[in-house]
Order: structure tokens, then C-alpha cells, then sequence
């Protein structure tokens, strides 16, 4: 049943909307707008009747506090008012609300409104989703075709995003980076990370394919396949600004390979100069990486690739991060030890 959070100051109108609402919607009740946003952070309604006038807090702060936060920002708002005049409508269109109904409340009008604002926000989100199934296909189809030149990485992109994945996770329910980290934005670096080697496309099979380790020279070459990702990854954004993805993905494609204690490249930066989301996919990169054969060295056992990375925390990676790898690391193992079946479906279990 969906829930509908009605907002105003006066109590009576408060009931009369929850009388006229109880048969059909799951009503929550807030007498201030200060409230109502404590309520919907906890609940996360599929509707908000919100009260213009009200003491303290009015309506358009309130909407404006709703607009401004990520978790709930999607939140359809439809005013309530007693002012008819043109000015009010009019801002209140222009901050965001869906529609208005003048008070005092007409049973059959609100029931009406509610479920053509429902419908069209349920509409408009199977849209969205199945964009973005789409844009996911493309990118993931892409990135496969970039790795795919390197036979003994099959699956790799696939794998490190459920490791990014269960990281960042974890660091939201430990409430690290709490103004930089959230279920939306987690959602949005798990796209990025499937780009990470984007810029391997510019290095030459000679170097990407060696059978053995590379010289210093073929290393500095292989080094620039963060710069060039980015330099890549930044055009598709400038071209396509509503893909936001593609921010989190220049930042993971060009310090990937940075270290916590400035020891790494391109840039040699430190500590929280690394963008959170590189810090991140460096632990899932590193650890996908040498739970693999290459070539050149046999894949390590799980538990010395645990080993490896817990003993770089502070050194390599943010020891934030690794204390949330030590957490999920049973989850990541299992992926690992199935990795020659990984598919979709896992992805999707993993993605929360």
C-alpha cells in the first residue's frame, strides 16, 4: 500500500485528510516541517501533502530541504493552500512540487490527484530503470570489449563492481564519508567502475599482452592508461552532462592506481586527495587482480590475497576502506572462488 505523508500545522486538518485517506493509502502524519523531514528519511513516503503555511518552517523551506537531499529528493510533493492567488501557484510550481490543491480539501479531487501522481511517478521510474538497464548493457558490452584483448582477465569488470559494491556498502552502514556516501551516489560509482581500464584501449597490444613483466619503459606506457581513461571518460561526460556516472568515472579511471600514502601514480596524490571512489575500486581492483593467473605469476590463494591487502591498509589503501573490506571479505572470497561463473544475475544480487 502506498504511503502518503500529510504535513500541516493544524491538527484537525490533519485528521480530516487521514479520514478521507485511510481506506486506500497508508497515512503519516507530521505536524511541522521539521518533522516531516525526520519522517521521511526514516520511511521514505511515495507522496508528500505538504501545508504551505506553517510556523517556523514553511512549505517552501521545507520543499527546499526536501529538494536538496539525495535520499529523498525524488519524493512527488503536492501542496496544500488556502491562497488562490496567481503569485503562489506560481512559485510553487517553479520550486518543484508535482501540483497544488486549495484547502479546504475535497475528497474525490484529492483521491484523484494522489492516483494520477502516483501512476505517472511509478511510470516514470520503470522509464528510468529500464534506461539505465540499457546504458548498463552498453557500458558493460564496452568495457568487455576493451578487456577482452586481455584473455587472462575474463570477467574482471564484472567482479571488481560487486567488490565496489559490497565496500561501499558496508562504509554506508558504518557511516564512514557520511556527506560524501550514499545509497544514490554508491549506485552511481558502481556504474563508474565498470570503466576503469577505459584507457587501455590507447596501449598497445605489444605492452598489454607482454608474456612477463614490463621494463621500466613499457610501465611508464602501461601508466598512462589512467590518464588516457580520463581524458576519454571526460569528453563522454561533456558530451552527455545528464550521465552523472561519468564523473565517478573519469575520478575512478585516473587514480585507481594511486596509493594512501602518495607512493602512487599518475599523480602521486595522498590520503583524501584520492577521490573516495578510487579508493575504493583500488582495493577491488587489487584483489581481483591477484586472486587471477597472469602470465607472467600464478593466481594467489584467497587468503594470501587477504593477507596482502589487510597489510597494506595505511600504506596502499585507506585504512577506512580496508576495515570495511575486512567485513565483507567472506562475500568478496565467494565471488572469487566462483568467478568463472559470474553473470548478471550475481551482479544484480549484489547490488542491493
Amino acid at each position: 500500500m502506498d504511503q502518503i505523508l500529510v504535513v500541516d500545522d493544524n491538527l484537525a486538518n490533519l485528521k480530516n485528510i487521514q479520514l478521507q485517506l485511510s481506506n486506500s493509502y497508508q497515512v503519516l502524519l507530521a505536524k511541522s516541517g521539521a518533522q516531516a523531514l525526520q519522517i521521511c528519511v526514516q520511511r521514505i513516503p511515495d507522496l508528500i501533502l505538504l501545508d504551505v503555511d506553517m510556523p517556523e518552517m514553511d512549505g517552501f523551506e521545507t520543499l527546499r530541504l526536501i529538494k536538496s537531499s539525495a535520499i529523498i529528493s525524488r519524493i512527488p510533493v503536492i501542496f496544500l493552500t488556502a491562497n488562490h492567488d496567481v503569485a503562489t501557484e506560481t512559485r510553487a510550481l517553479e520550486s518543484g512540487v508535482v501540483d497544488f490543491i486549495t484547502k479546504p480539501v475535497e475528497k474525490n479531487i484529492l483521491l484523484h490527484r494522489l492516483k494520477l501522481h502516483l501512476d505517472f511517478s511509478r511510470y516514470q521510474q520503470s522509464l528510468e530503470e529500464k534506461v539505465r538497464e540499457l546504458e548498463d548493457s552498453i557500458v558493460l558490452s564496452f568495457s568487455e570489449m576493451i578487456e577482452s584483448r586481455d584473455k587472462g582477465t575474463g570477467d574482471h569488470v564484472q567482479r571488481t563492481r560487486i567488490y565496489v559494491t559490497l565496500l561501499g556498502q558496508e562504509l554506508i552502514r558504518q557511516g564512514c564519508f557520511a556527506n560524501e556516501l550514499n545509497e544514490k551516489e554508491m549506485s552511481l560509482i558502481a556504474r563508474a567502475s565498470l570503466l576503469h581500464d577505459v584507457g587501455k584501449i590507447g596501449i598497445s597490444d605489444t605492452i598489454l599482452l607482454k608474456p612477463g613483466r614490463l621494463d621500466d619503459a613499457e610501465f611508464s606506457v602501461m601508466k598512462t592508461h589512467t590518464t588516457l581513461g580520463a581524458k576519454i571518460l571526460e569528453t563522454m561526460y561533456e558530451r552527455t552532462p545528464t550521465q552523472s556516472y561519468l564523473e565517478y568515472a573519469k575520478l575512478i579511471a585516473e587514480g585507481h592506481h594511486e596509493k594512501f600514502d602518495g607512493s602512487g601514480y599518475p599523480y602521486g596524490l595522498a590520503g583524501d586527495e584520492i577521490p573516495l571512489c578510487s579508493r575504493i575500486m583500488a582495493v577491488a581492483d587489487v584483489y581481483d587482480a591477484v586472486v587471477a593467473d597472469r602470465v607472467y605469476r600464478k593466481a594467489m590463494s584467497t587468503q594470501e590475497a587477504y593477507n596482502l591487502i589487510f597489510n597494506g591498509k595505511g600504506s596502499h589503501f585507506d585504512p577506512r576502506v580496508i576495515d570495511a573490506f575486512t567485513v565483507v571479505y567472506d562475500d568478496m572470497e565467494k565471488v572469487a572462488k566462483r568467478r568463472s561463473a559470474v553473470s548478471e544475475t550475481a551482479i544484480t544480487d549484489f547490488d542491493g
